[in-house]
């Protein structure tokens, strides 16, 4: 099932038996073309082979951009599965016995999970607020950022055309893990989902990138969205094999022991 880590003892971000609900977003690579396809169906299937299960209280299929993962064409080989838990339990039972997680990684040429409490957020997806806090916020601990956004049909043109200034500046910042845009309806319903070494590195690029600031700026201005949702989370546990039996969270983990 690939390495799976726990928090490295140098570093106490959070309990290691975390009480309460958690988050885990799961990210699968697909290559061959029938794995891909299998892949892009699950966008529409997925959400009838998740009801009902056990502690499952929010989850969300969703789809990648291409390049570095913030464009208006899709990436049909990379998908996320973004899911909140009432507690770790039902989220470990998931990933040991269900047949579409199962099924993914007997695709996939490539997963990572990693599990999150959320620290700190405000806005809705979907009317509602998915994300129970359930840690304190930490600015000297790792930290996991997920936006999401509906986006009024009218301001798409301008949306996109702010998009891959932003995507290049994001590239090589320091303490950036990993980033990726995802989406569960192209060009509408757009995410971002970014680990950060600290949050110090996270509001750097916020504030001080400009094409960053740009945007955060023009769209106070003009109301791009319709919806919008901005989570913090400190990652408490990661496993999976990314590539070359790695995944981006490997820095800030050590390998479980039996």
């Amino acid at each position: 099932m690939g390495a799976a880590w726990q928090l490295g003892p140098c570093k106490p971000l959070v309990s290691m038996n975390p009480q309460g609900a958690i988050t885990t977003v799961t990210f699968f690579r697909y290559e061959s073309l029938p794995d891909k396809w299998w892949g892009f169906k699950q966008m529409g299937l997925s959400a009838e082979r998740l009801k009902g299960v056990a502690g499952l209280r929010f989850y969300k299929m969703l789809g990648s951009g291409a390049g570095n993962g913030f464009s208006i064409w899709p990436n049909f080989g990379v998908y996320g599965l973004l899911q909140v838990w009432e507690d770790e339990a039902a989220a470990l039972a998931f990933g040991e016995s269900h047949e579409l997680f199962r099924e993914s990684l007997g695709r996939a040429a490539g997963w990572w999970r990693i599990f999150l409490q959320a620290a700190k957020s405000h806005g809705e997806w979907e009317g509602a607020s998915p994300f129970p806090i359930t840690t304190g916020y930490d600015t000297e601990k790792p930290v996991a950022v997920l936006t999401r956004a509906t986006i009024y049909p009218r301001h798409l043109w301008r949306f996109w055309r702010f998009v891959p200034p932003v995507s290049r500046s994001i590239a090589q910042k320091e303490g950036l893990l990993f980033s990726v845009g995802v989406g569960e309806l192209p060009l509408i319903q757009q995410a971002t989902f970014s680990l950060w070494a600290n949050s110090h590195h996270m509001m750097a690029y916020a504030y001080q990138s400009e094409h960053h600031k740009k945007v955060v700026r023009r769209t106070r201005e003009l109301g791009w969205y319709r919806e919008e949702l901005f989570c913090r989370f400190h990652p408490y546990r990661s496993e999976g094999d990314w590539e070359n039996g790695q995944t981006p969270a490997d820095s800030l983990f050590h390998p479980l022991t039996a």
